[in-house]
C-alpha cells in the first residue's frame, strides 16, 4: 500500500470512548473531470480483521463477542475511470455499509483521487460473524450486535483502511478491459419466508410445498470482469442473493461465512487458469428473504463451505465465457440520493409513517435462527397480523410495546431518517444500491422500475444491491407485510416502503438517462451513543513468546473437519496487529529445508480458510496471554514433517513451534 494516511482532522480522532458525540461531514464540491479515452482501471485488497474483544452483528442479543478468527475479514476496491466518471466499488466483509464510512472515506480520498462521494459505493457481504459498532443510527448500533454503542476507534481503523484500499487503487490504475455478465443459480439457496413471498400478486406459483423454497429466489448471480490491456486478470466483482448465515450462531470467532468460499474459490480458479490472482470481492443482492441451502442441523463451515464453493464454481465458469466479451469501451455513471425522511416522506403521492416502529414478530427472529419459545407466543410469532385498520400508517404490523409506549423507549432520531439511494453504471449493468435487506420480490419490483427507466441508454441489465452505504433494515412488498414474518416486522416503515423506494430509485434513474452529473450528497450530521470495544495495546510483554506443549490431534467429526491444535503464548490481542499476517504452515521438504506448506496450490496460511486463531485469555501471575490455532483438514502426508510459524508482527519476533506428523 502507498504510505496514505487518513488526515488527522478526522471527527472520529479525540471522541471520548463513552457518552454521545455529534459530528458532520461536509463533502468535497463536485469536480468536472476530464474526458479519458478507453478505460482505466485499479484493484486493492485490505484487510479489516480486527483483534478479539468486538461485539458481533447480525444476530442481536443471540450473538457473541469474537474471539478471533477463521475467515479473514477484508475490503476489497475496484477502481473504474472512463469518460468523465470515476468509481470505486468497495466490497466489505461487513454486516452492511454505513454512511459514516461512505462519508468519511470519501472526505479521506478527495485530495489524492478523482472519486467524489456520488462515485463511491460501500456494499457488503452481510455477514453475521463480523463486528458491527461502525453504523449511522443508535438503533442498529445497539440492536444489531450483543452490545450497544459506536466504537470511534474501530470505525476510524475501517476509515483508513477503506481509505487507503481506493487511494491504492487508483494510484494503481492502467488501461483495462471489462465485460459483465449474469447466470442464474439454482440449489445452493432457499427462500427463507415462502408463506409471505407467495402472497404476492405477482407470484402465480401459490404453492408452499417444501421444494418451492429452492425455486422462490433470486438465481441471478452477476459478475463484473476485469482484466489489464494486456490479458492479465485484475479483479472480479459478484453480486448474488444469499444471507452470510451458514455458520452457526454459536461460532465465537469472526468469518466471512459463505463468502469466503464464494470469492475464494473464484480467486482460486483465475488463478489455477490464468496464473495470476486478482482482487475478488462481492456484495449482496436481493436476499432478505434468501438463506444459503445448507443441510438441516448442519449449520457450520462445512456446510458453508460446500455451499459457497458450488456458488464459487458458477462464478467462475460464468467468468470465462465473458472473455470474449471484454472491452476497453465502458460507459460509467453514478448517481446519488440522500432520502431526509425529517424533511421529504411522500414522492409520487406515497407517504412513510411520520416515524419508525419495530414490529413484534422482529422479536421472534428469521427462521434458521428463531428466538427460543417466544417465536411460538402471537404476536410475536411470524404470521401474527393485527386486524386491519385503514387509518393506521403501519398496518398489519403489531408495534413492539404500542404505539404509544415505543416512541418513549426509541426517540424517531435514533432511527435511520436518511436513507442513501445511489445507482451505478458498468457498462451495459446498472447496480441500485439500497441500504435495505430487499425481499427477493421488492427488489423484482425495484429492479424493472429502473430498468424501464434505463432501458434507452444501453443498460441492458440491472440489479438491486442490499445494504450498501448503510444499515437500515428490510424491506418487503406490501403483500408480504401484511403477513407480518420476521421480515415485515423488520420494515420500519411500513408497508408503503417499497413504492416509495421504487419511486425515488425511478427518480434517480431518470436522472441517470439524461447524461448530466448527478450529486445530492449534502452536509451530513451524526448524533450517536460512543462505546469504545477495540482494544487498546497495553505495551507491556511480561514474558517472552512461545509455543506450550506439542501439537495434538482431533478426529474429524459429522460436521466438522479434524485438526491440529497448538497454544502458544504472546502479548496482549490489542498488542498485535490481526489485520497483518500471524501464522503459516511449514512442512520439512526432501532436502531438509523448511517450506510454507500447501494445499490444492493454495499456501496455508492465516489468509485462507484452513487456519484459526483465537484467544483463550490471560495466564495466571502476569505470564502473558494464550492463544490457540487449530489447522483444519490438514491432508498430512506420512513422509512430511510440519511446523507452525508465528509470523513477526508488531514487534514481536518469529516463532517456531516444534515439528509434529
Amino acid at each position: 500500500m502507498s504510505g496514505w494516511q487518513l488526515s488527522s482532522d478526522s471527527p472520529l480522532l479525540g471522541l471520548a470512548d463513552r457518552g454521545r458525540a455529534q459530528f458532520a461531514v461536509d463533502p468535497e464540491p463536485v469536480r468536472e473531470l476530464a474526458e479519458v479515452d478507453g478505460l482505466l482501471a485499479g484493484a486493492a485488497e485490505v484487510d479489516i480483521t480486527p483483534p478479539p474483544g468486538m461485539p458481533k452483528a447480525g444476530y442481536s442479543s443471540n450473538a457473541t463477542d469474537g474471539i478471533g478468527f477463521r475467515t479473514r475479514l477484508r475490503a476489497r476496491v475496484l477502481h473504474l475511470r472512463a469518460g468523465t466518471s470515476s468509481l470505486a466499488l468497495v466490497q466489505c466483509d461487513l454486516l452492511g455499509g454505513s454512511a459514516v464510512l461512505q462519508h468519511l472515506v470519501a472526505k479521506s480520498v478527495a485530495q489524492s483521487t478523482d472519486v467524489d462521494l456520488n462515485g463511491l459505493f460501500i456494499g457488503a457481504t452481510h455477514t453475521h460473524a463480523g463486528p458491527g459498532q461502525f453504523l449511522g443510527t443508535d438503533f442498529y448500533n445497539r440492536f444489531a450486535s450483543n452490545r450497544p454503542g459506536f466504537d470511534p476507534a474501530w470505525s476510524h481503523f475501517l476509515v483508513e483502511q477503506i481509505a487507503g484500499g481506493v487511494v491504492e487503487a487508483v494510484e494503481q490504475r492502467q488501461p483495462a478491459r471489462l465485460a459483465t455478465g449474469c447466470v442464474p443459480v439454482w440449489g445452493w439457496t432457499r427462500n427463507r419466508s415462502l408463506e409471505p413471498h407467495v402472497t404476492n400478486e405477482s407470484v402465480a406459483d401459490k404453492r408452499t410445498a417444501a421444494h418451492r423454497k429452492f425455486m422462490a429466489i433470486n438465481p441471478l448471480l452477476h459478475l463484473v470482469r476485469v482484466d489489464t490491456s494486456d490479458g492479465s486478470p485484475l479483479a472480479a466483482m459478484v453480486l448474488f442473493s444469499v444471507h452470510g448465515t451458514g455458520i452457526s450462531v454459536a461460532a465465537r470467532e469472526y468469518n466471512a461465512d459463505v463468502w469466503a468460499y464464494v470469492t475464494g474459490s473464484l480467486a482460486d480458479h483465475i488463478e489455477r487458469s490464468h496464473g495470476t490472482r486478482p482482487v475478488v470481492g462481492a456484495v449482496q443482492a436481493t436476499h432478505a428473504d434468501v438463506a444459503p441451502a445448507i443441510r438441516p442441523g448442519a449449520a457450520g463451515y462445512l456446510e458453508a463451505r460446500r455451499v459457497g464453493c458450488g456458488i464459487g464454481e458458477e462464478a467462475s465458469a460464468l467468468w470465462e465465457t465473458l472473455e470474449p466479451h471484454l472491452t476497453a469501451h465502458v460507459v460509467l455513471g453514478a448517481a446519488l440520493d440522500e432520502v431526509d425522511l425529517d424533511s421529504s416522506s411522500t414522492i409520487d403521492g406515497i407517504t412513510l409513517p411520520r416515524r419508525p416502529a419495530v414490529g413484534a414478530a422482529l422479536v421472534a427472529g428469521a427462521t434458521e435462527n428463531t428466538t427460543p419459545v417466544i417465536h411460538r407466543i402471537p404476536p410475536f410469532r411470524a404470521g401474527s397480523p393485527r386486524r386491519y385498520r385503514p387509518d393506521d400508517e403501519h398496518g398489519a404490523k403489531w408495534v413492539l410495546g404500542s404505539r404509544w409506549l415505543q416512541p418513549l423507549i426509541l426517540p424517531s432520531k435514533r432511527f435511520p431518517r436518511v436513507l442513501p439511494i445511489q445507482i451505478i453504471r458498468i457498462g451495459h449493468l446498472a447496480v441500485v444500491g439500497m441500504p435495505f435487506e430487499v425481499t427477493v420480490e421488492a427488489g423484482r419490483r425495484i429492479r424493472a422500475g429502473v430498468a424501464a427507466e434505463l432501458e434507452h441508454s444501453g443498460v441492458a441489465e440491472v440489479t438491486v444491491s442490499s445494504v450498501a452505504n448503510e444499515y437500515c433494515g428490510y424491506v418487503t412488498t406490501a403483500e408480504e407485510y401484511e403477513l407480518q414474518h420476521y421480515e415485515g416486522g423488520h420494515t420500519l416503515y411500513g408497508p408503503k416502503t417499497e413504492g416509495f423506494l421504487t419511486a425515488h430509485a425511478e427518480r434517480l434513474a431518470r436522472q441517470l438517462a439524461s447524461g448530466r452529473r448527478v450529486a445530492r450528497g449534502s452536509r451530513r450530521t451524526f448524533d450517536l451513543h460512543l462505546h469504545r470495544y477495540l482494544p487498546r495495546p497495553t505495551g507491556r510483554a511480561t514474558v517472552g513468546r512461545h509455543f506450550l506443549g506439542a501439537a495434538s490431534f482431533t478426529d474429524p467429526r459429522r460436521h466438522t473437519d479434524g485438526f491440529w491444535a497448538l497454544e502458544w503464548v504472546d502479548v496482549a490481542p490489542g498488542d498485535l496487529h490481526w489485520h497483518e499476517p500471524l501464522a503459516r504452515v511449514e512442512e520439512r521438504s526432501t532436502g531438509g529445508a523448511w517450506e510454507p506448506a500447501r494445499r490444492q496450490r493454495r499456501v496455508v496460511d492465516d489468509g485462507g480458510w484452513d487456519l484459526e486463531l483465537t484467544y483463550q485469555g490471560e495466564r495466571p501471575g502476569d505470564k502473558g496471554h494464550r492463544y490457540l490455532l487449530r489447522w483444519f483438514d490438514p491432508e498430512l502426508r506420512g513422509d512430511r514433517e510440519h511446523r507452525v510459524l508465528l509470523a513477526a508482527n508488531a514487534g514481536q519476533p518469529e516463532t517456531a513451534s516444534e515439528a509434529f506428523s
